[in-house]
């Protein structure tokens, strides 16, 4: 008698985290991040930091989430669904950094060793049509406390000269105060993204001071809403994955590439990228 055929059992994909703002049309934030994941085969798990009010026009408004209910959500998460890395985005306030704080100190040292799990953050402080993100006392407790607890930030030009309090209107400076930043967090790697740039060349700082260069392709095009959000959730997806650290993130630059290049053509301002393009293509 033959016994009944069972299915294979899935492989159990690695999980990471997101915490980050709600974008409603989908372009960034928590839905961006979580369609990236996705896209390199990951299952992500959200704790939402605000709702937003925005589309690819712009952001009109921002809510920032009770800060209980978000501590609350992101020890639920951890005790049935621990991450294998973790992504943040926007926070929104410093009562929300602060909660954010406490859950890294939690599960990763601050003693300046290295976590045991990669976490990447992607300094959103504003939004790409110019609304402010990140009060001043959040922007305090960022410098101060948050970049003590990652590993990986991906700052763009204007972000990093805020962060490094330096000028940054060319590579030379990029690399400069990437390099200042590195030396007063020697934990960090440095990732500058320049793809807003006329010539995008992003640049990766690693702990040791060694830098190393990602030239790039301009896309002609209006598809850039939550660029920075898809090439951090990218880079932790590929670090997740197994990556060197400069393969990570190369290979997270040419998934944005691609995404760019397939994007959809919808929305009457900065529209969204095509961010399952793995999942699609032929």
């Amino acid at each position: 008698m033959e016994l009944p055929h069972r299915p294979p059992v899935p492989p159990v994909p690695p999980l990471a985290l997101t915490i980050a703002g709600h974008d409603p049309s989908s372009g960034a934030g928590i839905t961006a991040d979580l369609q990236v994941f996705a896209a390199h085969g990951i299952f992500g798990t959200s704790v939402v930091t605000a709702l937003t009010v925005q589309s690819t026009l712009g952001v009109d408004a921002i809510s920032p989430v009770a800060a209980p209910l978000f501590r609350q959500a992101l020890n639920h998460l951890q005790n049935d669904l621990p991450p294998a890395g973790v992504k943040i985005g926007m926070l929104g306030s410093s009562e929300i950094l602060q909660e954010t704080l406490r859950y890294l100190e939690s599960i990763a040292p601050l003693d300046g060793s290295i976590s045991q799990i990669p976490i990447v953050l992607d300094p959103v402080m504003r939004s790409s049509s110019g609304a402010g993100l990140l009060d001043e006392a959040g922007m305090e407790a960022l410098r101060f406390g948050v970049l003590r607890a990652v590993n990986w930030i991906t700052p763009n030009w204007p972000e990093l000269a805020i962060l490094s309090g330096l000028p940054v209107s060319s590579l030379l400076e990029a690399e400069a105060a990437a390099d200042s930043l590195g030396t007063h967090y020697p934990h960090l790697y440095v990732v500058v993204t320049g793809g807003d740039q006329s010539s995008p060349v992003d640049l990766l700082r690693l702990p040791r001071g060694e830098f190393h260069t990602f030239p790039g392709d301009h896309i002609q095009t209006t598809s850039t809403h939550g660029t920075g959000c898809a090439f951090s959730s990218a880079l932790l997806s590929r670090i997740i994955l197994g990556d060197s650290p400069v393969l990570a993130v190369q290979r997270a630059k040419d998934y944005v590439a691609q995404a760019i290049r397939s994007a959809p053509r919808i929305g009457h301002g900065r529209g969204p990228l095509n961010l399952l393009w793995p999942l699609t293509k032929a």
